[in-house]
């Protein structure tokens, strides 16, 4: 059985770039199956493409030095292809951050940095939300998960306010 893509879902391109999936669609002509997902870089641009060629392998003609087997792989939380046998780590090693969170901390705007959170809102962590704050210079209280959450975002989201008024 083939795995479907699902809402909130983070895949690598052969190409490397990280993509989100935002939910399955149906072509209102055809039926054809699509999947919607956004970029995880840049302008975090939106994307749609029929879920056969979403789930299809490289073309190893085309594309002779593609790492990648699948056009999109499905990553884990240590970032890692699904398939991947995983690293063994010492003590001593730092873990690895979550590929959004790292958006996020490359992010050049509030903007970016509110987008990237809630694309994380799904499987956000108090470790995370703590790492993001303290890189947006916002104190969050401790609290349940989903009213820091809420606070970094409106903290975020008043920042992203004033920004835009700086700009102009």
């Amino acid at each position: 059985m083939v795995h479907v893509p699902r809402p909130y879902e983070i895949y690598r391109h052969f190409k490397g770039n990280l993509y989100q999936v935002i939910t399955l669609a149906e072509h209102t002509e055809t039926g054809e199956q699509m999947v919607v997902y956004q970029a995880l870089y840049g302008e975090f641009a939106m994307y749609t493409r029929p879920l056969s060629s979403f789930m299809e392998k490289v073309d190893k003609v085309k594309y002779p030095g593609a790492d990648q087997e699948w056009r999109f792989e499905l990553q884990t939380e240590s970032g890692q292809p699904e398939t991947a046998i995983p690293e063994v780590r010492t003590s001593a090693e730092e873990p690895e951050l979550d590929p959004l969170v790292l958006s996020f901390l490359e992010a050049d705007s509030h903007a970016e940095r509110l987008s990237v959170l809630t694309g994380l809102h799904h499987r956000i962590t108090d470790e995370m939300i703590t790492t993001m704050a303290i890189a947006s210079d916002i104190e969050v209280p401790e609290g349940d998960l989903e009213t820091r959450f809420q606070e970094l975002k409106s903290c975020l989201q008043t920042l992203e306010k004033y920004e835009c008024n700086r700009l102009r």
